[in-house]
């Protein structure tokens, strides 16, 4: 199988899980999530995107309750395909990267629908699921630098994308450590995942063309773009982010 059957495997499977939430809402209206609701959308990945990932995810959750599969065991079920993609990204599987890491990102989803319906939700849990998100994002970014260790170009896009992943999670946690509110901004957890992996997914279906067009860009420019994206809107809104928490501690002396 060829590394960009792995692509249109994926984008298969969103556009019929789209087309399905599409006939779903002509016929009973808007799936609502409380989760979906509680995060929110932005100008980067709209709402309604979220609510149908959430409502085609719904019956897998309620099959694993009745397997008596754990949150835990989805979370490391989670790195493990996580790691996975990052290998696949070193070794220039692009797209069998894309479908490792949906599988990853929706696992992600799942363990908290999980762990919320059989209410087995803890602290130990949350950690968990925090540091295994850390890995498989960093495992992801840090294949691709792998991949492409003779261009310091790209490899200083791919430290940028990551450092914005970094301070974005970071600037989350401090602001909770010091009870203030986090703002939300922009290139959050989920949507660094979806443009990584749409670039990741598409690389190895336009890449090749876009080499042949223009020998200077390189085969995996299209990953390159999404990894300068998550770069440069990542870190302005780590920036903001970091600004907005510390006018919120000016204004209270008590902090």
């Amino acid at each position: 199988m060829t590394d960009a059957a792995f692509s249109w495997i994926t984008m298969a499977l969103w556009v019929v899980l789209l087309a399905a939430y599409a006939i779903r809402v002509a016929r009973f209206g808007s799936f609502r999530s409380v989760r979906v609701g509680s995060v929110g959308g932005s100008l980067l990945l709209g709402e309604d995107v979220m609510q149908a990932t959430y409502w085609a995810i719904d019956p897998a959750v309620r099959s694993l309750v009745a397997l008596g599969v754990t949150a835990n065991g989805v979370t490391w079920f989670a790195l493990f395909t996580g790691m996975a993609a990052g290998a696949a990204v070193a070794a220039g599987w692009f797209g069998l990267a894309c479908l490792l890491a949906t599988i990853s990102t929706i696992c992600d989803i799942l363990d908290g629908q999980l762990a919320r319906l059989t209410r087995t939700g803890s602290n130990a849990g949350e950690l968990l699921d925090a540091a295994v998100d850390r890995y498989t994002e960093f495992a992801f970014v840090a294949g691709f630098i792998l991949f492409a260790h003779d261009s310091p170009v790209q490899i200083v896009i791919a430290l940028a994308a990551l450092l914005a992943g970094f301070m974005i999670s970071y600037s989350s946690a401090k602001a909770e450590a010091m009870h203030v509110a986090a703002p939300r901004g922009l290139m959050r957890r989920h949507e660094r995942a979806l443009y990584l992996i749409l670039g990741a997914g598409l690389t190895p279906v336009f890449g090749p063309w876009l080499h042949g067009m223009w020998a200077a860009l390189p085969p995996s420019s299209v990953f390159i773009a999404c990894l300068a994206i998550v770069a440069s809107i990542g870190n302005v809104s780590a920036i903001w982010r970091f600004s907005t928490i510390r006018r919120q501690l000016r204004l209270d002396p008590r902090k």
